[in-house]
């Protein structure tokens, strides 16, 4: 039985477990959730991976969803909710979706895909009216109430990445990050030991499409309260950490650069003092940054570097960043660190080159439906990279200097160019096109189109270009300002060095 919620409302019959902007959540009344929801999931045909998709904003719902599904036995889907209804058609085709949620913001878009898709059942909170969407309110209200059997095995989520060739990846949550358990019962009484259940109430900042916010969720299977806020807002972060008292968060650096953006008098006004384990992730932090929020919150600040397919390959403390700013920390295990050269040849401490990284259990990178693009991802078995340049010091700590995929990480978000040059390579006045990350105070970098137009004399404009992607995919994944080029310097294979066309915009950097 999930034993766990129905304990704790014993034990706390008036603590709230689960909140958010519009409604609270006590341990009786989670318990009754969690309850329906995994009774219906487990009746229900999901298909020889038990798949169920999770399309919504961040709401109590959202999080009800995804826990029920764990506890339900299936595999649960997170899906972006800024997509269009054709990019999630795609995820649901390949994942092999039975069962999407959605929210009201999403209610249309997610009908839409789900018939392109053929996904039959759709379940919506707050979404009255809209064809194709059945009431979640009558759907746990049909389902069974009594505590589900746990003694099936726990399904990992599947992930879903932002594509190097202009569709996503699939990835199943690694087991670095996934609590495992060969039951549903094991799997929650891991989770409860994980290093957040040793705090108080947890803050679920960022979107619950991200693996941080979701496995942060997680939380209230060992009993720790959770709080959802809706979207960033940097003094609301502030006001809710004061009142309810929130202990841990997983932020990114984009959330640290917003905060100290707070005048001096707001930032004063809050009492942070419950603060005690803040894990940031998604992008390398600055380091004035980083210094001015241990200045700030004090050392309670943890450091992780890693990928949705891999978990967390380096980690730094508080402490040890200090006594080496700029480091993402050493190898976390099971992960060993290897800086190559361009052909792969070992180098020594100190010296900057491809950074690598050795999975002991030989695993390294696997990717949904594809293994051509999981054995791509390695220089050998076993051994991957994040696409990054940097140094290993003498003491083992890593340096990330610079970048040799084309990937761009904006506000802790993965953006792959390829999804953008595929659009706008079809534009008719775009002869060639070429997109790179660009430094930005705020989220670190932005995509920047560099486009040879057909008519020199008669481009097309900014506006008329970044509309023309933008009609066509997430308006994230787009770039956000184009800069006219005389040549891109594609050799004579037709490939671009990118990392000479960002060098002109990073001097100084």
């Amino acid at each position: 039985m999930v034993a766990f919620a129905k304990r704790l409302a014993e034990e706390r019959p008036e603590q709230i477990a689960l909140r958010d902007s519009d409604r609270t959540f006590s341990w009786a009344e989670l318990d009754d959730a969690l309850n329906r929801t995994a009774n219906a999931l487990l009746t229900a045909d999901l298909g020889p991976d038990r798949r169920m998709a999770v399309f919504a904003e961040n709401a109590a719902e959202t999080a009800i969803a995804h826990m029920g599904g764990l506890i339900g036995g299936a595999s649960s889907v997170p899906v972006n909710f800024h997509l269009t209804a054709d990019e999630v058609a795609y995820i649901l085709q390949d994942s092999d979706t039975r069962i999407l949620f959605v929210g009201p913001e999403t209610a249309e878009r997610g009908a839409a895909a789900a018939r392109e898709a053929g996904v039959a059942t759709v379940v919506g909170w707050h979404c009255d009216g809209v064809a194709g969407v059945a009431s979640w309110e009558a759907w746990l209200e049909a389902a069974s109430a009594d505590d589900p059997p746990v003694d099936h095995a726990p399904r990992p989520n599947l992930l879903y990445t932002s594509g190097t060739t202009g569709r996503p990846k699939g990835t199943d949550l690694p087991p670095t990050m996934f609590a495992a358990g060969d039951t549903v019962a094991e799997h929650l009484e891991n989770v409860a030991k994980g290093p957040f259940a040793m705090f108080g109430t947890h803050g679920v900042i960022g979107p619950l499409y991200h693996t941080g916010p979701l496995s942060g969720s997680r939380n209230l299977v060992g009993g720790v309260s959770v709080v959802i806020l809706s979207r960033f807002d940097a003094e609301g972060v502030l006001r809710a950490i004061a009142e309810f008292g929130i202990e841990s968060s997983v932020m990114v650096p984009t959330h640290f650069v917003r905060l100290l953006a707070l005048p001096d008098e707001t930032r004063a006004r809050y009492d942070l003092s419950s603060l005690k384990f803040i894990f940031h992730t998604g992008a390398s932090c600055p380091v004035d940054v980083k210094q001015a929020m241990l200045d700030w919150w004090g050392p309670v600040i943890w450091e992780a570097y890693g990928a949705s397919e891999v978990g967390t390959t380096c980690s730094i403390g508080p402490e040890d960043w200090l006594a080496h700013p700029g480091s993402v920390g050493r190898a976390a295990p099971p992960f060993e660190t290897l800086v190559v050269d361009d052909e792969g040849n070992g180098l020594p401490a100190d010296t900057e080159g491809r950074l690598y990284f050795r999975d002991t259990t030989g695993r390294g990178v696997i990717y949904h439906n594809d293994p051509e693009k999981s054995a791509a991802a390695h220089l050998r078995p076993g051994v991957f990279t994040l696409g990054e340049i940097g140094y290993v010091d003498a003491d083992g700590f890593v340096y990330i200097t610079d970048r040799f995929s084309d990937m761009v990480v904006s506000g802790g978000v993965n953006i792959y160019p390829a999804e953008s040059e595929q659009e706008l390579i079809n534009h008719p006045g775009i002869a060639d096109v070429a997109c790179i990350g660009i430094p930005h105070a705020e989220m670190g970098e932005e995509l920047k189109a560099l486009v040879i137009p057909v008519d020199p004399a008669a481009p097309p404009s900014e506006a008329e270009i970044i509309a023309w992607v933008r009609e066509r995919i997430s308006s994230y994944k787009c770039p956000r300002s184009v800069a006219f080029v005389d040549d891109l310097g594609r050799n004579t294979m037709g490939k671009i060095n990118k990392r000479r066309l960002r060098a002109p915009y990073w001097e100084g950097r």
